[in-house]
């Protein structure tokens, strides 16, 4: 199928202006009136009414009755969008050398969710917001693994916060090293009474390219490199609920689509 997008570049034209992008994304809080939008972006009249008259032939909005202007549907479908291109825009550095590794379409048309997130670079500062989001946790954690750490930084937050009834689901990856200590740990931890009492629930995806770690307040997501492995130096983190709720869907929809988990399946290291 072919598709004629002559009139999507003529409206990308239109949007290609700071203020207009500023009007119709203060129009998509509130309706206003042209003055009240050049005090508030402290612009004169005659500058913003010139945009204002753009954006009405565009179609992104509409003036009312009483002088005041609002966003139409297709300016509404138009802002929608604009956090996605936002949050690429904003992290243009890490994605010269980072993709979205597997994650359905559905969850790439709302990538603009994870707009607010931090970047945080460096294994080790990392590894201590990771132990942060297991140590804040009072209902559940969640975990998209690509690989297995049982070092006790990570290890004595999870199963504090096990005996405490914090639920621990997981998703393993099947190409996964396990460390050679797993045995060992599990042993002296009890993990298979957590199993037993469905506190600790695994499942296993046969590749893990994305990762992610969450609770129910705040999440981090870790995106591959081009050579399709997961970067643990660099995570997206964040407390908003946007973001917390594109993670909380992602695992979810991993969940319902992951294998039961299989022992035999892990990989001893050598």
């Amino acid at each position: 199928m072919t598709y004629n997008y002559e009139g999507t570049a003529a409206e990308f034209l239109e949007l290609s202006s700071e203020q207009r992008l500023d009007i119709i994304l203060g129009l998509l809080e509130k309706k206003s009136s042209v003055s009240a939008m050049a005090k508030e972006l402290d612009a004169t009249v005659p500058e913003v009414y010139r945009n204002f008259e753009r954006l009405v032939k565009a179609s992104l909005i509409e003036k009312d009755t009483d002088g005041s202007y609002h966003l139409t549907t297709y300016g509404v479908t138009v802002c929608a969008s604009i956090p996605s291109i936002g949050f690429v825009s904003k992290n243009k550095g890490y994605f010269k050398d980072h993709h979205y590794g597997d994650i359905p379409q559905k969850f790439v048309q709302r990538i603009g969710a994870l707009s607010s997130g931090k970047q945080i670079t460096g294994f080790v500062k990392v590894l201590e917001q990771w132990k942060e989001i297991y140590k804040n946790s009072n209902e559940f954690i969640y975990n998209i693994l690509s690989e297995v750490s049982y070092s006790s930084d990570l290890m004595e937050p999870l199963l504090t916060k096990l005996q405490n009834g914090v639920k621990v689901n997981s998703i393993f990856s099947e190409s996964a090293i396990i460390p050679k200590e797993r045995k060992t740990v599990i042993e002296k931890v009890n993990f298979k009474k957590f199993i037993a009492n469905d506190m600790l629930a695994r499942k296993m995806k046969k590749d893990v390219k994305v990762v992610v770690v969450l609770n129910e307040k705040e999440a981090g997501v870790m995106f591959p490199t081009f050579d399709g492995e997961p970067d643990l130096s660099k995570m997206f983190y964040s407390q908003n609920d946007t973001f917390h709720e594109w993670c909380l869907d992602y695992f979810r929809d991993c969940w319902n689509n992951a294998d039961m988990f299989q022992e035999s399946k892990l990989k001893q290291q050598d």
